[in-house]
């Protein structure tokens, strides 16, 4: 299965080994589901673990990376022109519909409204962390 899986649930995922979202890193690694990436998120993501209320060093930063991008497929999002994609009450969040539609994602994660909102309207599925982990048995 390809998926999207928004900042939000990665950081979780990494950052938080024992909270709520930790699974999807077993997940990953386990090779149950391909997540998807590209420049744009790999980009936010290191901008928001070097934010100043984790505290991490560049070393820590560094293993966090190590556990999630050997994992991920790189998708060049700029090189697909994006399909009939709706429009989002956040511009930042169409950087995530953008890699799902060039990616052929099967899933977009996220725990966003506005992200959430949007579901039924695409190609591909946009679910919460908690419905998507549902269709593992």
């Amino acid at each position: 299965m390809r998926v999207v899986l928004d900042t939000n649930a990665v950081v979780s995922a990494i950052l938080f080994e024992h909270r709520s979202l930790s699974w999807l890193r077993t997940y990953w690694k386990a090779g149950r589901f391909t997540p998807l990436i590209d420049r744009v998120c790999i980009d936010e993501l290191v901008r928001v673990l070097t934010h100043p209320r984790f505290a991490l060093q560049p070393g820590d930063i560094t293993s966090l990376l190590e556990d999630y991008l050997p994992h991920t497929e790189v998708v060049d999002a700029d090189a697909a022109p994006p399909s009939d994609l709706p429009r989002c009450r956040d511009p930042q969040d169409r950087t995530f519909l953008l890699l799902a539609s060039a990616g052929r994602a099967d899933v977009l994660v996220s725990g966003d409204r506005a992200l959430l909102q949007l579901a039924g309207s695409t190609p591909f599925e946009i679910e919460p962390p908690a419905r998507y982990k549902a269709r593992f048995p």
